[in-house]
């Protein structure tokens, strides 16, 4: 059943950012989409680990001492490691907007984290696909059960 513009009756599946509605049917470019989305997430992580690389180095330039130099990369590895973990979470569960909020500013300074997520997770599904595909499947399962038409009149059921 569809409307006259030729779009299914029901739900619709929700576009992934770089997959578009292709992870439905896995259609449409999906596995090149994959392996694009894997190589430029991990080539923008090697790109900010160069970056960062030299930041290091403009701290020891500037000569500012151990403590601080050790602080600074601590803090990014921190900040990376909670910023994975965070978008690990998200392609399985919605994320919580004022706690998405409030991690803003830790999610920034770790992005390295983020890009790595992106990596790992696109090695075996586009990111984000299997919360998106559970939840399009339950949307579509309740759609079939309002649409289904009962059979006969239920007053004139036999009892006994």
């Amino acid at each position: 059943m569809s409307d006259e513009t030729g779009t299914p009756a029901g739900p619709q599946p929700e576009p992934i950012r770089f997959f578009g509605t292709t992870w439905v049917e896995h259609d449409g470019g999906y596995t090149g989409r994959r392996a694009a989305v894997a190589l430029g997430s991990l080539a923008a992580a090697a790109a900010a680990c160069f970056v960062l690389r030299f930041a290091y180095q403009g701290l020891a330039i500037a000569d500012v001492g151990k403590p601080v130099t050790l602080l600074v990369v601590v803090m990014f590895a921190v900040c990376s490691a909670l910023a994975f973990r965070h978008t690990w979470d998200a392609f399985g569960k919605r994320p919580d907007p004022d706690r998405q909020a409030s991690l803003r500013g830790l999610l920034a300074i770790g992005f390295v984290g983020s890009l790595l997520a992106y990596f790992f997770r696109s090695l075996t599904e586009a990111p984000g696909e299997k919360l998106h595909r559970h939840e399009y499947d339950a949307a579509r399962a309740q759609h079939t059960r309002r649409t289904t038409r009962r059979t006969g009149n239920p007053s004139r059921k036999r009892h006994g």
